[in-house]
């Protein structure tokens, strides 16, 4: 399920450069936009956001032997012999998992039975989240951050004021060639969470169980890494966390589709 920017153009005055990169199994997008003599100055730190996801990629891939992941997950190191990214992120599930009820869960169910530690629905936003910290140093420009249909704005510094807000398009889940919703967030962040583009890949911790209901559940707020945690709990559950994310997350905003 993809939130797709609708506004490819920049404000009068601006202009815009964008970059794209397949990492972490999906296309990551970086877009800019500022004055046009400051525009330059952004490539050095697109290079290091992507750069910081091939390493994030390193550590925490399922699909890769050597990953620190799999390497603890076959017993071959302990979490405390592992990149220092593995604890904070295991921390950080262990805070999703709590602040939510237990909709979210970083356990998922093993291939012959049990549970494995599986943070991957948190690293994504996470990683995201983090290395797009990096254009924050660009002076004058705004950026947004597009992974695989998960959102981060924000802006470098000498804009600390109001600054034209970027149009996210949520789409929807019944058709997929069609914008559902439209979303403005000019410092922040939008994810969602459904079946539509990747079939029952979100599982109900309370069952272990891969679900696919139809729709989606859509989360704006100020940090990607939470926004991600709370549509995948909404997914799950979408009445539980409209009840909870008033009193546990008040700056979020939930938006269901279907």
């Amino acid at each position: 399920m993809t939130a797709t920017p609708v506004r490819p153009w920049a404000p009068p005055g601006q202009a815009r450069r964008s970059w794209v990169e397949e990492v972490m199994g999906m296309p990551v997008s970086v877009a800019v936009r500022g004055p046009v003599h400051l525009l330059d100055g952004a490539a050095p730190h697109v290079e290091q956001v992507y750069a910081r996801l091939r390493r994030v990629d390193r550590v925490f891939s399922t699909y890769r032997d050597d990953s620190d992941l799999v390497r603890v997950r076959r017993g071959e190191i302990g979490l405390d012999e592992a990149h220092p990214w593995l604890a904070e992120v295991a921390d950080l599930c262990a805070r999703a998992e709590d602040v939510t009820d237990g909709l979210f869960s970083a356990r998922a169910p093993a291939p012959g039975g049990g549970r494995v530690f599986d943070p991957t629905g948190l690293v994504k936003g996470w990683a995201i989240a983090t290395a797009s910290e990096q254009l924050r140093l660009v002076p004058g420009v705004q950026h947004l951050v597009d992974a695989g249909g998960d959102v981060v704005a924000g802006t470098g510094t000498g804009l600390a004021g109001p600054v034209p807000p970027w149009r996210v398009g949520i789409e929807d889940p019944a058709d997929r060639t069609r914008v559902a919703r439209v979303v403005e967030v000019a410092r922040g962040a939008v994810a969602t969470s459904g079946a539509a583009a990747r079939g029952a890949h979100v599982y109900d911790p309370r069952s272990g169980t891969a679900i696919s209901p139809a729709g989606s559940a859509s989360v704006v707020g100020p940090d990607l890494l939470w926004a991600d945690v709370w549509a995948t709990a909404a997914y799950v559950d979408p009445v539980a966390v409209s009840a909870l994310l008033p009193r546990r997350a008040p700056g979020y905003e939930l938006v269901v589709l279907g």
